[in-house]
């Protein structure tokens, strides 16, 4: 049977050693501390307290958070721009935050990354009529966040190559 965690109880000073070592073991950002904190039921001028006192010893730099998630999410989940945005937005990282990260990312590697996946998708649909292929593709694309107007180019180039 499915039974409620217990509520964790812990002082500010050992929250605080807890999320340095989470910090330095890997990139968070202030949204994700909050929410740990908060599940630790510290109060919020606490939760304020400790957040800064991370920020101050360069174990939460938002700036570099948003620079790892871009890059990693690009090279590894193969997300497009417009989910890596939408779930760093989630995460409260300021707006020019985001663009810079992701202007970082090389429009040929980006255009090459959209291809291989369509080409790699293309070969799992079971689709005669073009217009369906199509749609289908603008779909899958569309889910990992890619941009229309480059998925509809990609996508009728690799149709016309069929």
């Amino acid at each position: 049977m499915y039974q409620k965690k217990k509520d964790i109880i812990i002082s500010a000073d050992a929250a605080l050693a807890k999320v340095q070592f989470i910090c330095s073991r890997q990139e968070k950002c202030c949204s994700d501390i909050r929410k740990k904190l908060q599940n630790w039921n510290i109060s919020p001028d606490d939760q304020d307290t400790v957040i800064q006192s991370l920020i101050e010893d360069k174990f939460i730099d938002e700036e570099r958070y948003t620079n790892f998630y871009v890059r990693d999410k690009f090279r590894f989940n193969r997300w497009g721009n417009i989910k890596i945005t939408h779930h760093l937005k989630q995460k409260q990282i300021p707006e020019w935050m985001i663009s810079a990260a992701i202007e970082q990312i090389d429009v040929k590697e980006y255009a090459d990354c959209l291809e291989d996946i369509l080409r790699t998708k293309i070969k799992n649909i079971k689709e005669e009529d073009p217009y369906q292929l199509k749609a289908k593709l603008f779909r899958f694309a569309q889910g990992r966040g890619f941009e229309s107007a480059l998925i509809l180019s990609i996508a009728d180039k690799l149709i016309a190559d069929l």
